[in-house]
């Protein structure tokens, strides 16, 4: 009996000082995932504003682009 309390106490004070810092890296984990994630946007949109000049300064050459990567 007195082993078993001993244990139920043991693991919540495990858990107490455990949950912030597996929420920690949960936190910068999803953190670092946006991060990734809003650069991939900031870097799409800059292409695709450059491939929207390249088509209508050289249509031919926008063309070609879209066969190559397609």
């Amino acid at each position: 009996m007195l082993r078993t309390a001993f244990l139920i106490g043991l693991f919540a004070v495990l858990g107490w000082l455990l949950l912030p810092l597996a929420l920690g890296l949960v936190g910068g984990v999803l953190a670092l995932a946006i991060q990734v994630l809003l650069f991939t946007a900031r870097v799409a949109l800059v292409g695709l504003l450059i491939y929207g000049v390249v088509r209508l300064v050289s249509p031919e050459t926008a063309r070609r682009w879209r066969e190559r990567f397609s």
